[in-house]
């Protein structure tokens, strides 16, 4: 049995995280902290559900150009800033959810720390 790289562990687990958010909270069952979130913009209930199933499709497009381009820091970069920009919004947003279990503090952090370590191994096999 072959094993995993700390690349493909990193690759497998951002595209996965993008994936399984734009599916299941907002395509297939869409949650009701989405719709929160998304009703915080002030729009009526049917632009947000629009907006919601709208970003589960982008954040589904995203996972598979993450899983095909992992090696690029430019998607690394974008990946990061996405997360830190998500959870600004919802801070600014929903501050309450910063506390909740599973909350966005904790997933994006850990997130962006496997792009941090992808950055990091592509940094090292360009200096060989």
């Amino acid at each position: 049995m072959s094993h995993l790289t700390t690349l493909q562990i990193a690759r497998f687990i951002i595209s996965f995280s993008w994936l399984y958010h734009g599916l299941m909270p907002k395509l297939i069952h869409i949650a009701p902290l989405e719709q929160q979130m998304t009703a915080s913009f002030g729009f009526n209930a049917e632009i947000s559900m629009l907006i919601t199933r709208a970003a589960g499709i982008g954040e589904i497009i995203f996972a598979v150009l993450f899983f095909i381009f992992y090696r690029s820091i430019l998607i690394n970069i974008l990946n990061i800033a996405a997360l830190v920009g998500l959870m600004l919004s919802v801070a600014v947003l929903q501050p309450a959810l910063l506390i909740e279990a599973f909350n966005p503090v904790t997933t994006n952090l850990a997130i962006i720390a496997f792009s941090v370590v992808l950055i990091n191994e592509l940094k090292g096999t360009q200096r060989q």
